[in-house]
This record gives C-alpha cells, structure tokens and sequence, in this order.
C-alpha cells in the first residue's frame, strides 16, 4: 500500500440513534415557527416546549454518538446544520414578534452562516467538529432563548416579569460574545486545515 493512501476507516452506519435525533431536532424546526407564528402566552408555552424539547435532543445525540461509537461525519455536519437552523428560526421570531433587538438576531445568524458555508467549504478536507467556545456559545443561546420565549408577562407581576426578561437578555449577551470570539477560533482552525492541506498536496509533487 502506497505510503500516500488512506488507511479505510471503519465508520458507523449512517442510519443510528444519534441522527435520527438530529433529523428529528431539525422536523422540530418548521414545527416550533409554525407554533409561535402567534405569539399568544398559549401558543408561547407550547412554542417553548418544543425549542426546549429540540435543545434535549441536541445533547442527547452527542452523549449517543460519543458513548456508542456513532460517530460519523454525516452526524456532525447534520447536527451543526440543526443547531442553526433551531437557534434561528428562534431568534428571528423573537425579534418579528418584538422580543429581541433585530441587529442581535442579525449578527448572530449571519455567525451561523459564515461559520456553516465555511465548514461545507471543507468538508472535503475536514469536517471540523464545534469548540469550546463554540458549545458554550450553545449552551448560553439555548438557555437564554428558552427563557426568552416563557411569556414572563402572562403570570408574573411587572417588575419580576421585566427583570426575567433582562436576565434572558444577560444570558443572550454573553451568547453573543462567545459567538464572535469563537468565529474567530473557527477561522483559525480553516487557516491552519487548509495550509495542512496544500503542505500535503506539496508533498506528494
């Protein structure tokens, strides 16, 4: 076997536990804008329960996919595809129905789509699977988004009401930090995959 090629890799079937959650987190989608296209406090709690049900499954397909061995390039491609796709449908109904700054929504699922475009730019190379920084960003977006879409206003007295809301604000904040900081790392990573790509393909010149 020629020293240039690829030793085959044993990956698991596509068709797992894992992303069928994936595929079921991103049915969810169109099924939560479809909810909350009214913003009743109704409509709200339900809308809620879905995006909180949708964010479970993001956990639990990663601990399947890392605890069984279900790894796979289509699952983490997928799974970064649907958590995108969940976290802005959210953020853009939260800003229509006046709940979030508009330039939020903006800087944050224009992130979303530079970082995608770039990873399916890859692909070919590497898949590059999400940081550190890029899953706190996660964590801090689900949460605050979560508690952004409970309609506090419906059973709360003003001022509590108010001061969940800014705490949801809080939380989106540092979402937004982690958001950019984390692009940032993204681009460093692209940079040295393909300088480790093209020093390869010189290689065998």
């Amino acid at each position: 076997m020629s020293s240039h090629q690829r030793e085959p890799r044993n990956e698991p079937p596509v068709l797992n536990i894992a992303n069928v959650l994936t595929i079921v987190r991103l049915i969810l989608v169109p099924v939560f804008i479809l909810v909350y296209w009214e913003a009743t406090p109704g409509r709200a709690w339900i809308a809620c329960a879905v995006f909180v049900v949708a964010a479970i499954t993001d956990k639990l397909d990663g601990y399947l996919a890392r605890s069984r061995n279900l790894v796979t390039d289509f699952g983490k491609l997928a799974d970064s595809i649907a958590d995108k796709a969940l976290i802005s449908a959210a953020l853009i109904m939260l800003s229509w129905h006046g709940y979030l700054w508009w330039w939020v929504t903006v800087l944050m699922i224009g992130r979303e789509l530079a970082i995608t475009l770039m990873r399916m730019a890859l692909v070919r190379r590497q898949v590059m699977a999400a940081g550190k920084g890029g899953k706190i960003k996660m964590v801090f977006q689900s949460v605050g988004i979560g508690m952004l879409l409970a309609p506090w206003h419906s059973f709360l007295p003003g001022t509590l009401a108010t001061a969940a809301m800014w705490l949801c604000y809080a939380l989106l904040g540092i979402a937004l930090y982690y958001s950019l900081s984390s692009a940032v790392g993204y681009v460093h990573d692209a940079q040295r995959i393909i300088r480790q790509a093209k020093e390869a393909d010189d290689s065998q010149d």
